[in-house]
């Protein structure tokens, strides 16, 4: 530096102002570039129209809302008329309120306000120290500082949501809630200017407290605004004549699971949302209406031991929440879960997969929507599936089978399917809880053997729902964005993404054939006699119990909403009474009730044709049909299987016996189709339908050379491994053989090892008690016919 180098004043000014500046800036760096608050805020759930559902209480005790919302103009204004007057005027320091306040000192006044301006008391409020004359400087330096950084809008609207409003009510929002019970936006001019004086003095000004004093606080602050003119004369009057508030209010617990789920992120939350501030698609008047409806059929659940229970309503074609009830609350009852949220929460669909399976099949034209299945006694490697009342009906129409709910078919008709395919449709499509390899589940899969979420489940049949809304409405196209899984936000006008070259699934001829079958699912109470009235709703629906009786499941939809029902134990035990049919279906459709009314769905022709069917056995007809029926079905189904029910026979001329060639001449041979079952699928068969005719036997000079048998065995299945379970004293159970014959005069003779072991006539059922070994099975009857089948009994 040169040593005739001087500065003259100004320079001299300039430096010192600098190096005070950056004393400042070191100093008060972290002050304005961290965070003045804790991000530690209440829970807030919101419905679609702004209203409050739930909120929970800060970790730090506080009712402190998030900022979600703006803050009101109408309670800014007051703030700053009670406050801060000079706000928008003075650098974070106000000096005449200053100057003021020393002079009132001097002179011994009492000092009416003091002088902290609202950046000063913002400070004050995050620092939370005692307010010596230290800190008081330093307020008023931190004060300067954040005006530099925040602004004043930052500053006001922080302020806004931080300030104490009594008790633990921090904020303008929790404050609104607690004090008047309403949003913040809804406050008049008379409830923002009570709000407004509370943080001045929270400890001697707050509601239930000091009456007298708050009143006059307030009304003061109304005065003021008509002096200013931001109030007319008769709002002023108005104004002083509505009432303070009163206790505080609870604040409503309408979605505690939503919320807590939200928190938790086990429900998939906005993107873009503010911690904690969650504004739903939810419809605060119908999720009102869920819960009331839930409250009138739990008592009936709970005297039957079921303690918990689920509530979903889903807009279909915005893919939207409308209602979310994750359980029965009752934090009061320990022993009932009841702060457990059931809609995320896995557990076993029961039946509710199988339009699934039906639709899929429909689709690859494996059946037709009334195509015969197989309902008899049935093992498949050691599994053996039974239906729920236990019964067989021999032969079930597919869409019969679905609407039935019936186990066995469902397990034969994914026996042809193979489970591995409807595994991976179901992950595609949704499901992401079957996160094991198929062979895991196996066919106990299309029963429940998987986990899923009520919220997996109800995404899923929204999707092919909305799959088919989209195929008739959009050029018979399908898009990318159909299958998807629900959301709780608000979806504004959805993007369908681009249009798919080919489905991948489900088409939208298949799915109108499930929903088709499912609406006619018998419904339950004063819904069975719906289809008698044209002005009733149709639905496609579908229930599901568990095994053990540990889920009750209703699911349906139409072309606009959809409802799921859950009922059961959190804990896993099962109930009697958990059948889906009478305890989750009832109040299916008592909210459907409450739903606006929705057209059924379009029938997606170009993804459909027609085609010929056997009206007897549903297969595609066969020549020898002689019923036939004109149907829709999917694209595929005009490779479907051929009839093979239906056998052109001989009769002799009375029409009594079965002849052919070999025993009777051509001109007195008549020629007749006749629909015949296998013989297992008979046996049961024709007790149900008395129009079944059991196919006449061949006259006793006539020999059978024709390849029908007469004649099956029904338990065990050739091949089959048997375990004889053991009585309370030890001894080995027996098992007990059973055969069906076309004719129920015929005699079986049994043979076991080549001894023989009985004969049965009209019940072919046979009692045994063997040793542990394979065995060699032969069955014959009264005309030779014969049948051999192999069977292991295992040791236990």
């Amino acid at each position: 530096m040169p040593a005739d180098f001087k500065l003259n004043k100004t320079e001299k000014k300039r430096l010192s102002f600098l190096l005070i500046w950056m004393v400042f800036s070191l100093l008060f760096w972290n002050f304005t570039t961290g965070k003045l608050f804790p991000d530690t805020y209440s829970g807030v759930l919101l419905d679609r129209n702004g209203k409050l559902l739930q909120a929970r209480i800060a970790s730090d005790g506080q009712w402190r809302f998030p900022p979600g919302k703006k803050v009101p103009e109408g309670f800014k204004t007051a703030l700053l008329h009670f406050e801060d007057k000079r706000f928008y005027y003075h650098p974070g320091i106000d000096p005449l309120r200053v100057a003021k306040a020393l002079l009132n000192r001097i002179q011994g006044k009492p000092t009416k306000s003091g002088a902290s301006t609202l950046s000063m008391q913002l400070v004050r409020i995050s620092r939370r120290q005692n307010r010596t004359l230290y800190q008081k400087i330093m307020e008023s330096v931190l004060a300067l500082r954040l005006e530099l950084v925040w602004g004043k809008e930052k500053i006001l609207d922080t302020w806004c949501r931080q300030a104490p409003f009594g008790g633990n009510v921090v904020g303008i929002d929790a404050a609104a809630w607690r004090y008047f019970g309403k949003d913040a936006s809804l406050l008049s001019q008379a409830q923002c200017c009570a709000l407004a004086v509370l943080p001045n003095s929270p400890s001697l000004v707050r509601p239930g407290k000091n009456t007298r004093l708050f009143l006059k606080k307030r009304n003061q602050l109304l005065y003021k605004l008509k002096q200013k003119g931001l109030l007319s004369e008769s709002d002023y009057q108005l104004a002083c004549l509505e009432p303070l508030p009163a206790e505080p209010h609870p604040l409503p617990e309408n979605a505690p699971h939503l919320l807590t789920s939200l928190l938790e992120g086990k429900i998939p939350a906005e993107k873009d949302a503010v911690k904690g501030f969650f504004q739903t698609s939810l419809d605060a008047t119908l999720q009102e209406r869920c819960l009331q409806k839930l409250a009138i059929h739990y008592p009936q659940w709970e005297a039957n031991g079921i303690l918990n229970g689920a509530l979903l309503v889903l807009d279909i074609e915005k893919n939207e929440v409308l209602a979310y009830v994750g359980n029965v609350y009752q934090p009061h009852k320990s022993e009932a879960d009841s702060y457990v949220d059931m809609i995320p929460s896995m557990r076993s669909p029961g039946s509710t997969l199988k339009p699934v399976l039906y639709a899929a099949m429909q689709e690859d034209g494996l059946l037709l929507p009334h195509s015969l299945v197989a309902d008899i006694p049935t093992e498949i490697s050691g599994y053996q599936p039974k239906n729920f009342d236990l019964s067989h009906s021999g032969a079930v129409a597919a869409d019969e089978a679905l609407a039935r709910s019936l186990n066995i078919p469902a397990v034969r008709m994914l026996q042809q399917y193979r489970y591995e395919r409807l595994h991976s449709l179901l992950k595609e499509l949704g499901l992401k809880g079957l996160s094991k390899p198929a062979d895991h589940y196996g066919l106990s899969l299309i029963l429940g053997g998987g986990e899923n979420s009520m919220w997996q489940l109800a995404g899923m049949y929204a999707s092919l729902a909305r799959r088919l809304n989209h195929f008739t409405r959009n050029s018979s196209r399908y898009f990318e964005k159909d299958i998807a899984a629900p959301a709780v936000s608000l979806q504004g006008t959805r993007n369908l993404g681009e249009p798919l070259k080919e489905v991948n699934g489900l088409g939208a001829g298949s799915i109108y054939l499930m929903v088709d079958a499912m609406k006619e699912l018998m419904r339950p109470g004063d819904e069975l006699l719906w289809q008698r009235f044209s002005s009733s709703r149709k639905i496609a629906w579908k229930t599901g119990t568990s095994f053990g009786n540990r889920d009750a499941w209703a699911i349906g939809f139409d072309s606009k909403y959809l409802v799921a029902v859950w009922a059961g134990n959190a804990d896993g035990e099962g109930k009697s009474a958990l059948i889906g049919l009478q305890i989750a279906a009832p109040l299916l459709f008592d909210v459907f009730r409450e739903l606006p009314y929705a057209n059924w769905f379009v029938k997606p022709y170009d993804q459909m044709q027609e085609v010929i069917a056997c009206k007897k056995s549903g297969f595609l007809a066969g020549p020898n049909c002689e019923q036939r029926d004109t149907i829709w079905v999917c694209q595929a189904g005009k490779h479907a299987p051929v009839c093979p029910y239906h056998l052109k026979i001989q009769l002799s001329s009375d029409l009594k016996f079965r002849v052919n060639a070999d025993c009777e001449q051509p001109g007195l041979r008549v020629q007749k189709n006749w629909f015949v079952l296998p013989p297992a699928m008979e046996w049961y068969y024709k007790n149900l339908d008395p129009t079944y005719q059991v196919l006449p036997p061949f006259r006793s000079d006539c020999s059978n050379n024709e390849q029908v048998k007469n004649m099956d065995l029904i338990y065990p299945k050739n091949g089959s491994t048997i375990y004889l379970p053991r009585n309370l004293d030890g001894k080995k159970q027996k098992v007990v053989l059973q055969a069906a014959h076309r004719r129920n005069s015929s005699k079986i003779y049994w043979n076991l090892n080549g001894d023989f072991i009985g004969e049965t006539r009209e019940i072919h059922q046979l009692a045994i008690q063997p040793e542990a070994g394979t065995y060699h099975l032969v069955l014959v009857d009264e005309f030779g016919e014969r049948l051999e089948k192999w069977i292991t009994i295992a040791s236990q």
